[in-house]
């Protein structure tokens, strides 16, 4: 195994693709934290003799996140059947569309949303599906098809054989293409980060004007809007369905929050809208697009779950 300084160097070096297992298993920045600093107190908490007989370091501490993670996701359905209104993952801001110096704080330890790559299995709408899932399918699903571990590995963190974490995965990916169905070629055509974008400028300009006819138009007329706000802010408790209502209801936003800025950032990798009061995150909205439309509307306005888009560089 080399020399311990290595060995503590190659154990730290597996802290990136932990952070990004977990966050993409508990759609939680601070709870995927929380599951990696764990899975390491529980490696230090080894003896030297036995740490040197694991031939995979990087194995074992991502069979030991993973079982964590299969232990909160187990405890979350219970919270979540208590949390007041919608429940949604946390959002993740690209630190380089700030004007922050970087992403450390003043020790220079990375904050671990920094630490996540920004691709497809983080867009809301993806994290949104994997909530849909069992605890078991999430686990599968997400090792094997998003980070290709073999489910011979996966089986030990499931305590499951290969060949049921298999299925479970397999009933994890229709999950997937059923919620994905209605998408077209033609809405995956027009939902290129450009046209993200630009649709995504649209609304926050028909927004800031407060232009009801605008929003419905680039609204889907099936669109869903939920909010999050945990109990913690005022918010819609149940979605609000149909473009004309979630238009009606941004403007009555507007009209209640004189003052509120409107910002295009990422959210997740995806265009998305930021809104601020006194130089405040109180709002942060994903969206999802399909035929040149808005289709889903995710608004996090739960305090907790902005903590990334407050920090100070």
């Amino acid at each position: 195994m080399g020399t311990v300084g290595t060995s503590t160097d190659e154990i730290a070096g597996e802290r990136h693709q932990l952070i990004n297992v977990a966050y993409r298993l508990l759609g939680s920045v601070t709870e995927a934290e929380d599951a990696v600093q764990d899975a390491y107190a529980r490696w230090y908490g080894l003896s030297r003799s036995r740490r040197e007989e694991i031939l995979s370091p990087g194995a074992w501490l991502t069979t030991v996140t993973g079982r964590i993670c299969l232990d909160l996701l187990g405890s979350a359905r219970a919270r979540r059947e208590r949390y007041v209104g919608a429940w949604l993952p946390e959002p993740l801001p690209d630190r380089t569309q700030w004007d922050h110096a970087g992403g450390a704080d003043l020790a220079g330890r990375a904050d671990p949303a920094d630490q996540i790559v920004l691709d497809e299995s983080v867009t809301m709408a993806f994290l949104v599906v994997l909530e849909s899932m069992t605890p078991a399918e999430r686990v599968a699903f997400v090792l094997h098809d998003v980070f290709r571990y073999p489910f011979a590995e996966i089986a030990a963190v499931l305590g499951r054989t290969p060949a049921a974490c298999k299925q479970l995965a397999a009933s994890a990916r229709r999950r997937v293409s059923v919620a994905r169905a209605p998408v077209t070629e033609t809405a995956t055509a027009t939902a290129t980060a450009t046209g993200r974008a630009d649709l995504v400028r649209h609304v926050k300009e028909a927004w800031e004007t407060k232009d009801i006819a605008a929003l419905v138009g680039l609204l889907d007329p099936a669109a869903v809007m939920t909010a999050d706000g945990g109990g913690m802010v005022g918010t819609v408790l149940h979605p609000v369905e149909g473009g004309a209502r979630i238009a009606q209801y941004m403007v009555a936003i507007a009209d209640k929050a004189p003052g509120l800025e409107l910002l295009e950032c990422s959210v997740n990798g995806m265009p998305g809208l930021v809104a601020r009061r006194g130089g405040i995150v109180m709002t942060v909205a994903a969206f999802d697009v399909s035929d040149g439309r808005v289709t889903r509307i995710w608004a996090v306005r739960n305090p907790e779950k902005l903590r990334p888009w407050t920090r100070e560089g």
